[in-house]
């Protein structure tokens, strides 16, 4: 077995408020799932799936760190190509900016929010030049191409 990441689940208060959310946000597959239990739950795919639901193709990787504060949750980081469009949507859309944008040197940017729901989750954007040369401003508009 390969220990992957293969689900992840997003609490809510408004389950219909977050699909609408994360839908308009990144495109992702959200629908009621009517299961035996009748337990309301919605499934989300943010990559395709075949006729048995499953993943056609990989869609997580991950990290471990020293915990920073005691309150600090696990984070479900997802890519997007403009770090900054990305955040300015999310916001128009009711989240909440926690960190702004930050460089991790040589790999890329990223910035933390929170949803509707207050979940908290990143946006990144892969940028080799990131953090390496110029003020925050250059790197960001080189990073935006």
């Amino acid at each position: 077995m390969d220990h992957t990441v293969v689900h992840f689940e997003i609490p809510a208060d408004q389950p219909e408020r977050a699909a609408k959310f994360y839908r308009e946000l990144f495109g992702w597959n959200i629908n009621r799932w009517e299961n035996p239990g009748g337990m309301e739950y919605w499934m989300v795919e943010t990559v395709p799936t075949n006729e048995q639901g499953m993943p056609v193709r990989p869609g997580v990787n991950g990290g471990l760190m020293p915990r920073m504060f005691p309150d600090q949750v696990p984070t479900n980081y997802i890519a997007v190509a403009d770090l900054d469009e990305a955040v300015a949507k999310a916001e128009r859309l009711g989240a909440k900016v926690l960190m702004g944008r930050q460089p991790v040197p040589g790999m890329g940017w990223f910035a933390q929010l929170s949803d509707t729901e207050g979940n908290v989750f990143a946006m990144w954007q892969t940028d080799m030049a990131a953090g390496t040369a110029g003020t925050g401003a250059e790197q960001a508009e080189r990073a935006r191409g």
